[in-house]
């Protein structure tokens, strides 16, 4: 006869939930504007000097760290903050050399300016 009262040991075969390499994708919005473009990145728990962003080979990348702002350490989790990271690829129609951010309140603004427009031009021929 079999108790079945008695827990049985159960093996966890689900991954670990708690990883160093998990990463939040953060919500944003992206407007367009008379002189480009703006992504509005939510990023809660984030002051400025814990946030990057950067442009190589033509993908915007943002990364943040969140931290408590409690100090010590917590006696018991529920969660655990998480690094937010998420890239765009960028057009060749943004000014990249003039890309800045702005951050307040744990909202980061990035202003991508437009390049500006090639006008045409007539090209001078000469005879030799």
């Amino acid at each position: 006869m079999k108790e079945t009262t008695v827990p049985q040991t159960v093996e966890q075969k689900a991954p670990e939930t708690r990883e160093e390499s998990r990463k939040l994708v953060p919500p944003v919005d992206i407007f367009e504007t008379d002189n480009g473009l703006a992504v509005v990145a939510d990023l809660p728990g984030v002051e400025k000097e814990d946030v990057e962003v950067h442009v190589e080979n033509d993908i915007l990348t943002i990364q943040a760290k969140p931290k408590s702002l409690l100090p010590g350490e917590p006696t018991f989790r529920e969660y655990q903050l998480l690094t937010f990271y998420r890239q765009f690829e960028l057009g060749e129609s943004v000014d990249q050399d003039k890309i800045r951010g702005e951050m307040k309140n744990g909202v980061l603004t990035i202003y991508l300016p437009k390049t500006p427009a090639r006008t045409p031009k007539k090209i001078a021929v000469s005879v030799s």
